[in-house]
């Protein structure tokens, strides 16, 4: 069923949704909301680790949608970011997702 009436539109739209449904399968949850909050949450903290030839192919791998999610609140003067440890890693996704810290 079209949403926009253009068909690159619609076709981000519906692919944006499997990623979210699978998502939030993956996650044992059918809160699409839980499941957006962690994939922008990941991409913000993949995207700011990575150079800036590196983003653009990602980015470039994405749906018209997804790739607005992941340039969202970008500031390449910032990035990319350095730490080299796990824990950084998760504090910050968990931190972007809106999840509580567990111990590890």
């Amino acid at each position: 069923m079209p949403v926009t009436g253009l068909d690159v539109f619609d076709r981000s739209v519906h692919k944006t949704n499997e990623w979210l449904n699978d998502l939030a399968r993956r996650l044992g949850s059918d809160d699409r909301r839980y499941a957006y909050r962690v994939l922008r949450a990941y991409f913000h903290v993949l995207r700011d680790r990575l150079t800036v030839d590196e983003r653009a192919q990602l980015a470039a791998q994405l749906p018209h949608l997804l790739r607005g999610v992941f340039y969202e609140g970008w500031d390449p003067s910032r990035t990319p970011e350095t730490y080299r440890d796990r824990d950084t890693f998760l504090a910050r996704l968990a931190d972007g997702a809106q999840l509580p810290v567990l111990p590890m």
